[in-house]
C-alpha cells in the first residue's frame, strides 16, 4: 500500500483549502502552491508549506506541469492532490506524478483519458449499454460534416467540447443560419481552454433537469454510489445552485440511475472520486451527459446528506484502502442545498468582476457550511474563476435546508465587488424552485440575461447618512485634545446639518441629517423625514434602529464618497457626489466601446471606417475562463479603434469608438 505522509494541493482558492483542512486532520503535512497573483492568498496561509509556481498567468503556473511536479519534488510531496479544474483531469500530469513517485490522488489514467474526451466516453458508454443523447461524436472535424450532421438532428443542437467542461466551448443553436458562428465559437474557445478544438454535437433537450450520481470507486473491485445531486439551475452551462437530493427523484430512478452510473465507473476500471452527468427529461427518461473524473464543486451537498467526508475517502482510497461501506450501508439523510457566490454584476448580464474584497463575511449558523478561499483584504483575480464561496444550507427537510440557507446568506456580505448574493435570495424565493421544479431553463425562463433589483429603499439612504456621519465624527475626536463626546454633533449656533447627494440607479438622493443628539438623527431622504438611532456602531457593523425598526448593517467606508453597504434586503455601493473629486465628474464620450471587465482581447470583428448594425458583433473578450462578446449598441460606423487582438486590458479601457448614423440619434 503506498505511503502517504505529505500532500501537495495542485490548485487555488476554495478547494485548496477544503482539501488542506481534511489533511491536517488526518495527521497529513500540506503544501499549497501560489502564482504571483497569489501570493498570500487564504491556501496559502493555510497551508503547511507552500512553494511559488511562476506567473499569474494559468498556462505559466497551474497549468504547468513541470513547475507543479517541480514543486512537489522541491517540497518532499509523496501526494499530489489536484482539486478540480487545472490539471484535474489531465493523463499527462498524471502520468508525469507516477514518473516521479508521487502518488495522483484521482484515477487511473485510462479513465481519465476516456472519459476527458466527450466523443470517446459517449462511445465508450454506448457500448457499455449506458443510455445517451442522440449526436455525433466523429472524428472528422470539418465544418462541412459537423454542420451536416448538425442539420441531420435538426435545430435545436448542442455544439460542445469533446476536452474539458465548465461550459466552455458549448453553443446551443437554435437557428441554421448561426450554426457555423456557434462551430467557431465553440472551436475557439475550447481551444483556448482546453488545447483541443474537437467538437460534438448532440441534439438539444428542452428544458431538462441535470442530475448527476456521485460513484466511488476502491482499488479492491468495490463501487458504490452516493446518490444523486440536482444541478439543474444553471446560466451559460455553469452551475449556480446544486441540491441534494434531487427534488422529483424515486426510489425506482434513484436505482436505475446509480445503476447506470456504476456501470460507466466500471467500464473504464474506474477508482476514487467521480460524478456520472446524466439529463433527465420530462418524462423521467435519462441520458449520460459526462464524466468528471475528479471532486465536484458540489461535493459538500452529497457530504451533508451521506455523513461523508470526500476528501478523506479520496485519500484513504489512494493509499490502497478499500471503501469504508457497502451499497447497503449509504443512506440519504435530510437536505442540502448550496449556491455558488460569484464575484459577478447580475444587471449587466452577470459578467465576472475583479477588485479587491474590502469586507467578506459569512454567519457561523447551525446547519448551514461555507466552503472558502478568500477573506476580507483579499482581492478577486482577472486570471481565475470568479467564485468567491460555496453557501450550503442544511436541514431535515428541502424547506428547512432552503430556509436556512436564505437567512445565511441575508446575513452574509461581499463587499468592494459587484456580486451575485442579492440574485441568489431571490432565484431561492420563486415559487418554482420553491416547489421544486427548476429546470436548466430557470434562470433564463425567470430573469433573461440580467437580474434588475429595482430601486433602493430609503433605509439604505438613512443608514449612509448616518454611519458616514458617526465615522467622521469618530475621525475628528481621534484628532482633537480633550473634548467631551457628549459635545459630538452639538453646535452652539443652531442644529448640525449635514447635506449629501448619493447617485443610485442613474438617479441623484438629496439626504439632510440632522444630528438631534449623538446617536438620534433627523433624516431627509428626498424631502422624506426619517428618524435614526445608533444602538451600536463597530469598525465593520453597525446596528440602528430606522423608523423604529432595528437593522443590522455592514460596511466598508472606501472613501470620504463611497461607502459600501449590506444589510438583509440588499448589497449596494453609494457614491455621495458632493464629495467626488472634480475629475472623477466627468462624463465619458459618446460611442465609446470600453472593456466591462479585465481580460484579453482575443479579436476585433470591425475595421476602421467600416459600418455597423446595432447588435452586431464588435469583438471578443476572454476573461474568467470565459469568451463573452461586445457587440454594437448603436447603428454607425467605427471611427477609431485603440486596441489590439490579444493584448490584456482593464476594466474601462478603450477598444473602438463608434460615431452613431443619424437614426441612432
Amino acid at each position: 500500500m503506498p505511503v502517504i505522509t505529505t500532500v501537495l494541493i495542485a490548485n487555488r482558492g476554495e478547494i485548496a483549502v477544503r482539501v488542506i483542512r481534511t489533511a491536517k486532520a488526518m495527521g497529513l503535512r500540506t503544501v499549497a502552491v501560489y502564482s504571483d497573483a497569489d501570493q498570500g492568498a487564504l491556501h496559502v496561509r493555510e497551508a503547511d508549506a507552500a512553494v511559488p509556481i511562476g506567473p499569474s498567468a494559468v498556462a505559466d503556473s497551474y497549468l504547468n506541469q513541470d513547475v507543479m511536479l517541480a514543486a512537489a519534488s522541491k517540497a518532499g510531496a509523496d501526494a499530489i492532490h489536484p482539486g478540480y479544474g487545472f490539471l484535474s483531469e489531465n493523463q499527462a500530469f498524471a502520468l508525469g506524478c507516477e514518473a516521479a513517485g508521487m502518488v495522483f490522488i484521482g484515477p487511473p489514467n485510462a479513465a481519465i483519458d476516456v472519459m476527458g474526451d466527450k466523443a470517446r466516453a459517449k462511445r465508450t458508454m454506448l457500448a457499455a449499454g449506458v443510455p445517451c443523447v442522440p449526436g455525433y461524436q466523429g472524428d472528422d472535424q470539418t465544418m462541412a460534416t459537423l454542420t451536416a450532421e448538425a442539420e441531420q438532428m435538426g435545430m435545436p443542437v448542442m455544439v460542445k467540447a469533446a476536452a474539458g467542461g465548465g461550459g466552455r466551448g458549448m453553443r446551443l443553436v437554435e437557428d441554421s443560419e448561426r450554426l457555423q458562428e456557434a462551430i467557431e465559437l465553440a472551436q475557439s474557445e475550447a481551444l483556448n481552454a482546453f488545447g483541443s478544438a474537437e467538437l460534438i454535437i448532440e441534439k438539444a433537450i428542452i428544458r431538462p433537469r441535470h442530475v448527476e450520481i456521485q460513484v466511488f470507486a476502491d482499488s479492491h473491485g468495490n463501487v458504490v454510489h452516493l446518490g444523486e445531486r440536482d444541478c439543474s439551475v444553471q446560466r451559460r452551462h455553469q452551475k449556480v445552485i446544486e441540491e441534494s437530493p434531487c427534488p422529483t427523484m424515486t426510489p425506482t430512478l434513484r436505482q436505475a440511475m446509480g445503476a447506470a452510473a456504476i456501470e460507466a465507473a466500471r467500464a473504464v476500471d474506474y477508482m476514487g472520486a467521480g460524478t456520472v452527468e446524466f439529463l433527465l427529461d420530462e418524462a423521467g427518461d435519462f441520458y449520460f451527459l459526462e464524466m468528471n473524473t475528479r471532486l465536484q464543486v458540489e461535493h459538500p451537498v452529497t457530504e451533508l446528506v451521506t455523513g461523508f467526508d470526500l476528501v478523506e475517502w479520496q485519500l484513504r482510497v489512494a493509499r490502497g484502502e478499500p471503501l469504508p461501506v457497502t451499497q447497503a450501508q449509504v443512506a440519504l439523510k435530510g437536505h442540502a442545498i448550496e449556491v455558488r457566490l460569484y464575484a459577478e454584476d447580475p444587471s449587466a448580464e452577470f459578467l465576472p468582476c475583479t477588485g479587491p474584497i474590502r469586507l467578506f463575511h459569512c454567519p457561523d449558523r447551525e446547519g448551514v457550511r461555507v466552503d472558502t478561499g478568500v477573506a476580507s483584504g483579499d482581492e478577486v483575480s482577472p486570471f481565475y474563476d470568479a467564485m468567491v464561496a460555496k453557501i450550503i444550507g442544511y436541514g431535515d427537510s428541502r424547506e428547512d435546508a432552503r430556509l436556512r440557507l436564505m437567512a445565511a446568506l441575508r446575513e452574509s456580505a461581499l463587499l468592494g465587488v459587484s456580486n451575485n448574493r442579492d440574485f441568489l435570495i431571490d432565484a431561492l424565493a420563486v415559487p418554482q424552485f420553491i416547489a421544486g421544479q427548476a429546470t436548466t431553463a430557470f434562470i433564463a425562463e425567470h430573469y433573461g440575461d440580467s437580474f434588475e433589483r429595482g430601486e433602493l429603499a430609503e433605509h439604505f439612504f438613512v443608514a449612509a447618512a448616518i454611519i458616514r456621519h458617526q465615522l467622521s465624527q469618530a475621525e475628528c475626536h481621534g484628532r482633537s485634545l480633550g473634548v467631551s463626546e457628549e459635545l459630538l454633533g452639538w453646535a452652539s449656533a443652531r442644529d448640525m446639518v449635514v447635506s449629501s447627494s448619493f447617485a443610485m440607479d442613474e438617479h441623484s438622493h438629496a439626504v439632510r441629517l440632522i444630528a438631534e443628539s449623538a446617536s438620534t438623527f433627523s433624516v431627509d431622504v428626498n424631502n422624506e423625514s426619517h428618524t435614526g438611532v445608533v444602538n451600536s456602531l463597530h469598525a465593520t457593523t453597525a446596528m440602528l434602529t430606522i423608523d423604529g425598526i432595528d437593522r443590522t448593517y455592514q460596511f466598508y467606508n472606501e472613501s470620504p464618497a463611497t461607502l459600501h453597504l449590506a444589510s438583509a434586503d440588499r448589497c449596494t455601493v453609494l457614491i455621495d457626489t458632493k464629495r467626488l473629486p472634480p475629475k472623477m465628474l466627468d462624463a465619458a464620450g459618446s460611442g465609446s466601446v470600453v472593456a466591462p471587465m479585465h481580460g484579453q482581447l482575443l479579436s476585433i470583428a470591425v475595421s476602421e471606417g467600416q459600418s455597423v448594425a446595432k447588435g452586431e458583433r464588435l469583438a471578443v473578450l476572454e476573461a474568467m475562463k470565459m469568451q463573452h462578446e461586445l457587440n454594437a449598441a448603436v447603428n454607425g460606423t467605427v471611427s477609431r479603434i485603440y486596441a489590439t487582438a490579444g493584448n490584456q486590458l482593464a476594466a474601462g479601457d478603450r477598444i473602438l469608438n463608434i460615431e452613431p448614423s443619424d437614426e441612432s440619434l
